[in-house]
C-alpha cells in the first residue's frame, strides 16, 4: 500500500515540490499528469525507497481513527517539476510497482495527489481559477484502501479550545493523505472544457488568494468553481476589493463561503469554529465561524453580500446515504431571457405568451448543493430579491427553481429532502435555487449550483455551453 500528500499544493515554476510518502514497498516513484482537455502525462520522478510511516492516534483514544488536527509528519523526498512543464493543476498518481503501466486508470481513488504549477509572470491569462483546496482538506477523512479511518472536520473531529491568542476551534491538516475526488468530479471536467473552447486561463489554491493580497490585481475574471464552502477572511477581503475596483466574478459553485476559516502552523492547517460535534454534543453552538449568522453567534457577514445568495435559502440532497445523490431535474425558470447572459440560447422567459423555458431541465443539473437569495414574486410574477438576507437590492434573478419539499432541520438530515440552516425569522418565503448576475463595480455572477461545472464538462445542454462563454467572454475581456 502506498498513501502521499504534498508540503505545498501550489508552487511556482521551478521551486521544489517536497513529496510526502508511507508505503510498504521498497521503493516507489510518482507518476505526473497535467488535467486539460487532454489528461497528459508529463513524466516521473526516479525511484526512491519507500519507508513506512505511522498514522497518528486520535486525541479522544478512538480506535481505528486517527487524527486529523496534526502534521502527519511522513518521510519528504525532494523533486523539482522539469522547466518544460506548462503551468496548470497535476495529478500525481503514487507508483509501487515497476510493472505499472503510464496510464491513468482513474482520476479519483487512493494513492493520488494534486497540486498547482503557478507561472512565473502572472497575467499573461485574464481568468484566475481558484482551486477550493481548504474545502477538500476541511473533508478529507484520511481513509485508505480497506482502511475507515474517517477523521476529518465532519467525521470525528478535533476541537482545540485556542491559548495564547490562538484560534479556538475545529482543526484539521493540510499535511494528510486521502481520497482524491474533488479534482476529478467538478475540477477535471471544467478545466478540459475550458481548454477545449480556448480560454486560457492561469490557477492558483485557497492558500495563495489568501496569502496573497496583490494577486487578483493580475487579472480581469475570479471563477469559483464547485463545491466552494470555507473562506478565511483575507479571502473574502481581497476578492470584495477585487470587485470593488471592477474585477469581475463567477461563482460556478454554491455553499459558497459558508464557513468563515483561519490558516495556522505556518500555512499547514485550518481552524474553523463550526457547529460540528465536540465530544457527544452535537450540534456545537454557538458556531462563531459561520459568516451570515449575526455576532457574537457568528461572524455577522451574510455571504449573500458577496456571492448574492446563500446556502440557507437552498439546500442539498442525499439519496439512501449515497453522495451525491439524485435530485429533481426541472431546471432554473427562466427569467430576463433578453439579458446579455442567455444571448444566443433562443430560451423564452414567457413574456410572449408562451411557458417560460427551463434551463437544464432533465439534467441533474442543480445540487447536489445549491443556493438562494430570499425573494418574492411581483405583480408580473417574477422573482425579485428582497435584500432581507443580505443579497444586493440590483441583484437580478434569472433563473429560479422552488426547492420542495425542505426539511427544516439542519440537524437532522433525511435523505431526498432540502437541508439547509434554520433562516431568520423575518425571511417567511420559500427558498429556491437562485441563478443571478449583479455589479458593483465589478460584476458577479452566481449558478448557485455545485454541478454546473460538471454539466457543462460533459457537454450535456448546449444552452448552458452558451451562457457558460458568455459570462466568461464578457466579464473576462
Amino acid at each position: 500500500m502506498i498513501e502521499g500528500y504534498f508540503g505545498r499544493e501550489s508552487i511556482v515554476g521551478g521551486e521544489q515540490l517536497d513529496i510526502h510518502v508511507s508505503t510498504d514497498s521498497a521503493y516507489f516513484r510518482v507518476d505526473f499528469y497535467r488535467i486539460g482537455a487532454v489528461n497528459e502525462f508529463a513524466g516521473s520522478t526516479d525511484w526512491f525507497p519507500g519507508r513506512q510511516a505511522p498514522v497518528p492516534a486520535h486525541p479522544d483514544g478512538i480506535a481505528g481513527h486517527a487524527c486529523p488536527a496534526v502534521d502527519w509528519n511522513w518521510p519528504a523526498y525532494e523533486f523539482t517539476p522539469f522547466r518544460h512543464w506548462k503551468p496548470g493543476v497535476y495529478l500525481a498518481l503514487f507508483v509501487e510497482s515497476p510493472d505499472q503501466p503510464y496510464a491513468i486508470a482513474r482520476l479519483q481513488g487512493f494513492g493520488r495527489a494534486s497540486f498547482v504549477l503557478r507561472p512565473r509572470v502572472l497575467g499573461r491569462a485574464t481568468i484566475l481559477y481558484k482551486i477550493s483546496s481548504f474545502t477538500r482538506h476541511a473533508y478529507n477523512r484520511s481513509d485508505a484502501p480497506h482502511i475507515q479511518r474517517a477523521s476529518s472536520l465532519y467525521d470525528h473531529p478535533v476541537y482545540l479550545p485556542g491559548h495564547d491568542g490562538s484560534h479556538a476551534g475545529h482543526t484539521v491538516s493540510m499535511h494528510r493523505p486521502g481520497w482524491l475526488f474533488d479534482l476529478a468530479y467538478w475540477d477535471a471536467p471544467f478545466i478540459g472544457w475550458l481548454e477545449r473552447a480556448g480560454y486560457q486561463v492561469e490557477f492558483c489554491t485557497d492558500l495563495d488568494l489568501h496569502s496573497d493580497p496583490g494577486l487578483l490585481r493580475w487579472y480581469r475574471m475570479l471563477l469559483s468553481v464547485g463545491h466552494d464552502e470555507y473562506w478565511t477572511a483575507a479571502m473574502r477581503e481581497h476578492v470584495e476589493r477585487f470587485i470593488d475596483n471592477g474585477g469581475n466574478v463567477a461563482f460556478f459553485s454554491a455553499n459558497t463561503c459558508w464557513w468563515r476559516t483561519h490558516v495556522t502552523d505556518d500555512g499547514t492547517a485550518l481552524v474553523s469554529d463550526t457547529d460540528h460535534r465536540v465530544g457527544d454534543v452535537y450540534p456545537h453552538l454557538p458556531a462563531p465561524d459561520r459568516w451570515w449568522t449575526p455576532k457574537p453567534d457568528g461572524v455577522g457577514k451574510p455571504e449573500n453580500t458577496l456571492t448574492g445568495v446563500s446556502f440557507r435559502n437552498g439546500g442539498m440532497w442525499a439519496t439512501d446515504g449515497i453522495w451525491p445523490g439524485d435530485r429533481p431535474r426541472n431546471g432554473f425558470t427562466v427569467q430576463h431571457a433578453d439579458h446579455w447572459v442567455y444571448e444566443g440560447t433562443g430560451l423564452r422567459d414567457g413574456r410572449d405568451g408562451c411557458p417560460a423555458d427551463a434551463l437544464g431541465a432533465g439534467l441533474p443539473l442543480i445540487g447536489y448543493e445549491c443556493d438562494g437569495a430570499a425573494f418574492s414574486y411581483d405583480e408580473h410574477g417574477l422573482a425579485r430579491p428582497t435584500g432581507a438576507d443580505g443579497t444586493p437590492e440590483n441583484f437580478l434573478i434569472l433563473g429560479i427553481m422552488v426547492l420542495d419539499p425542505v426539511h427544516e432541520d439542519i440537524y437532522d438530515l433525511r435523505m431526498g429532502h432540502w437541508n439547509c440552516a434554520t433562516r431568520e425569522p423575518h425571511i417567511t418565503g420559500p427558498r429556491a435555487a437562485t441563478m443571478g448576475i449583479y455589479t458593483r463595480n465589478g460584476t458577479v455572477f452566481t449558478a448557485a449550483t455545485t454541478d454546473w461545472p460538471v454539466i457543462v464538462g460533459q457537454g450535456s445542454d448546449p444552452a448552458i455551453d452558451r451562457i457558460t462563454r458568455n459570462i466568461l467572454d464578457r466579464l473576462s475581456s
